[in-house]
């Protein structure tokens, strides 16, 4: 049966929903086809994402993967874009993937560093100056005399009041206690020991003696290498300017040295939102490379015949890129000057074929760059800072430009003046917000008048401290730095006093609680969206930031934190938050705690018999803990102390059956419940296992997270450590213990274990 449908006369059939949105969504992608290529680069961290969201490693077979998509993708790319699009977007996620696998596979194995003292011997790849001392980086460092070399690196800190004299190729021989790298302060927290995979690292040392220096290096005064150049202006700087704030800032923005910086210096730094100044980045190369380009212009220009037959704009961009390519190599090669020099390459490049020099495909193509050498700097703060504030800059001012022309107008100078005025407020303003979600994730803190620290920190930095600082580094050789020096500290003395002045102001360094991954990662995307289209459907980016931005209060914070070597345990209560701290506690693992709770600090656990609120109550032997009226109770129980030489009784679990939810120790937790309810127990083992943990209380009773329930099994997480077996039978204590199954008989207990664990 068939029905024809009469329309009027003059009248369409109107198309169906499903049409209108298809030919609306390839109407939008046509206006939006241009602005496509830079996700790839999203595509490609996306990859890199998924493999270190995994909680156990992949196969290497998934090195294989992109292949069979990116393949028809190029192929379809011509002949069908949309579908080539979506293929070659889910190869670039597949090749972000292979890159972390093929960045892991192409590393060494962390090794099991002895934990004794032993005699250490190696070759001295770096010297950093630190408050109190002197650190070392070592290569082919040798654990003990006949143990083979370390393929990783190993950094020694020198014992203080040691004044042997030390510089880059040196080879150094020392008694040390070697330690690997530390485990996260608490689960979900900054995974130290992932970071030092990827950089190479084995662990650390602390020297118990003087070092011998066994070789010197082969070249004079500073070493060997681009290390021992760094040091040697280092060395210079100070000699001119002394070792104060003035001096060690000003080496630091030169030379990317860790010398020590008073700590006054550093937090007024921070607090005004300047101290991306202290650490060379991508400003610092960006300088570095605009100075080499004008002063090639400038003696090209002064030779007219010269001038008449050479490109004095390629040649200068090209001298420039070289000039920053040194430069990034004897500061260090971090990842914002990687960012910095990747963009000058390829402003480069454009600049000899005519094209446009800043664009966001070339900030894209340099976060591929970045990524593809060095996929692990995708988690690092220095990456999503360095690279949120450029692309920031860039799309603010692709939509500023034309408004800002409208300003200038004809050229008036009260025009010109305020339009320099309006652009440098609006490159902080746009820095500034583009970076705070990765400060608040990192860092828990807002600068809230950065805006005005920069705008008179980032001129003097660009036109007095950096090139005075270059021209002393030509100088040099013939002796007369200091004539550049002394300005140099001038402009350093200005950006340190206006550090001073706006870290003073109310509220100039709030705190705030850390926004969340997944805030983070929102915040994020919503930024690309909002940076990488063109048309009003990127506004839809702003709620996204929003919503990121604000998750920090969304994320319920646990009830106690107890650190991975037990000797630090803190509770947050509605009245404050609360410290029990024993001897040898990391004060790290404090403040990264204070930070992630948003607090200023703590107070300590009261003593006996003293009694803050209804839900702490503390006795000599132990503290009972609720946070909210009806909440489950933790019960913290303390080592009593005896008399000299009388043994402390053991910790028992029996008096708490039934009555806690937890029980938290410092000291290992003997015996069981043999009749009622077992509280989950937190104490010196079950760190020892599975490293920092969180309590939460809830309605619905107690959990426990642990760090290793978070990072799982990787290269980087070591292994749950295993019992040493007794040559005696195993023998049960009366709460019916397997005594022989204590973790801390197993070899290389961490450093300060209790007794009786194998230390």
């Amino acid at each position: 049966m068939s029905s024809t449908i009469l329309l009027a006369p003059g009248r369409q059939a109107r198309p169906s929903l499903a049409t209108r949105l298809r030919e609306g969504f390839h109407t939008l992608l046509q206006a939006e086809w241009s602005r496509v290529p830079p996700w790839f680069a999203v595509a490609l961290g996306t990859g890199i994402l998924l493999y270190f969201a995994l909680p156990m490693e992949p196969s290497e077979a998934w090195l294989w993967l992109p292949w069979p998509l990116l393949a028809p993708a190029l192929w379809l790319w011509r002949r069908a874009p949309l579908p080539g699009l979506l293929l070659g977007l889910a190869g670039t996620v597949a090749l972000g993937f292979a890159l972390a696998v093929w960045a892991r596979a192409s590393l060494p194995p962390v090794p099991d560093l002895p934990r004794r003292a032993v005699i250490l011997t190696g070759t001295v790849d770096s010297v950093e100056r630190l408050p109190g001392g002197r650190r070392v980086v070592l290569t082919g460092a040798r654990p003990g005399e006949g143990q083979p070399a370390l393929e990783r690196s190993l950094r020694l800190r020198l014992k203080k009041g040691d004044e042997t004299p030390v510089s880059p190729g040196d080879r150094l021989r020392v008694r040390a206690l070697l330690r690997p790298p530390p485990p996260p302060p608490a689960p979900g927290a900054w995974d130290y020991q992932r970071a030092a995979f990827f950089e190479g690292r084995a662990g650390s040392a602390s020297a118990l003696a003087a070092v011998e220096r066994l070789e010197a290096a082969p070249s004079s005064p500073g070493g060997s290498g681009f290390a021992g150049l760094r040091s040697l202006l280092e060395q210079r700087v100070l000699a001119v300017l002394g070792s104060g704030a003035t001096g060690t800032v000003s080496s630091a923005m030169l030379t990317g040295s860790q010398t020590p910086i008073p700590d006054e210096a550093v937090a007024a730094m921070r607090d005004s939102g300047l101290a991306h100044l202290l650490s060379v980045s991508g400003l610092h190369v960006a300088i570095v490379i605009g100075l080499g380009m004008s002063v090639v212009r400038l003696l090209v220009a002064l030779v007219p015949p010269l001038a008449l037959r050479v490109d004095s704009k390629s040649v200068a961009a090209a001298t420039g890129l070289l000039l920053g390519a040194g430069y990034t190599v004897l500061t260090g090669s971090q990842v914002p000057m990687l960012r910095s020099l990747a963009m000058a390459a390829l402003a480069t490049l454009a600049m000899l074929l005519g094209r446009r020099v800043v664009s966001l495909r070339a900030l894209a193509l340099a976060a591929a760059l970045v990524l593809a050498w060095q996929p692990a700097a995708l988690l690092g703060p220095s990456f999503q800072m360095s690279f949120a504030a450029v692309l920031a800059l860039i799309a603010g001012w692709e939509a500023m430009r034309a408004p800002l022309d409208r300003l200038r107008g004809q050229g008036e100078a009260w025009r010109r003046g305020l339009v320099a005025v309006l652009g440098l407020t609006l490159t902080s303003l746009l820095a500034g917000l583009a970076t705070m979600p990765y400060g608040l994730h990192h860092f828990g803190r807002l600068q809230l008048y950065g805006v005005v620290a920069n705008a008179v920190a980032v001129p003097v930095t660009s036109l007095l401290v950096m090139p005075a600082g270059m021209l002393a580094v030509l100088l040099m050789p013939f002796r007369l730095e200091w004539l550049a020096l002394v300005p140099m500290g001038w402009g350093t003395e200005i950006v340190l006093a206006t550090a001073r002045r706006v870290a003073s102001w109310p509220g100039a360094a709030a705190i705030a609680s850390p926004i969340p991954a997944w805030g983070l990662l929102l915040a994020s995307f919503g930024m690309l969206w909002l940076c990488l289209w063109r048309t009003r459907w990127r506004w839809a980016g702003v709620p996204l930031i929003l919503l990121g931005l604000f998750s920090g209060p969304t994320v319920p914070q646990p009830d106690l934190l107890v650190s991975a070597d037990a000797r630090l345990i803190a509770y947050r209560s509605p009245e404050g938050v609360f410290l029990e701290r024993g001897s040898g506690s990391n004060g790290f693992a404090r403040d990264s705690w204070l930070r992630d709770w948003g607090e200023a600090g703590f107070a300590p656990l009261p003593a006996e018999e003293e009694r803050v609120e209804a839900g702490l109550r503390c006795a000599a032997d132990h503290c009972l803990l609720r946070p909210r009226p009806g909440a489950p109770a933790i019960a913290l129980l303390r080592k009593v102390k005896t008399r000299r030489g009388a043994a402390a009784a053991p910790i028992r679990m029996e008096p708490w059956c039934d009555s806690v939810a937890v029980l938290v120790s410092a000291e290992p937790v003997r015996g069981r419940c043999r009749t009622g309810r077992a509280p989950l127990v937190v104490d010196r083992f079950s760190v020892w296992r599975d490293g920092a943990q969180a309590v939460f209380l809830g309605p619905e009773g107690a959990r426990v997270v642990t760090d290793r329930m978070l990072r799982g099994e990787r290269p980087w997480v070591p292994p749950v450590p295993k019992p040493r077996p007794r040559e005696a039978p195993a023998q049960e204590d009366e709460g019916g213990t397997d005594m022989a199954a204590d973790p801390a008989e197993a070899p290389g207990s961490p450093p300060g274990s209790p007794p009786g664990t194998g230390q």
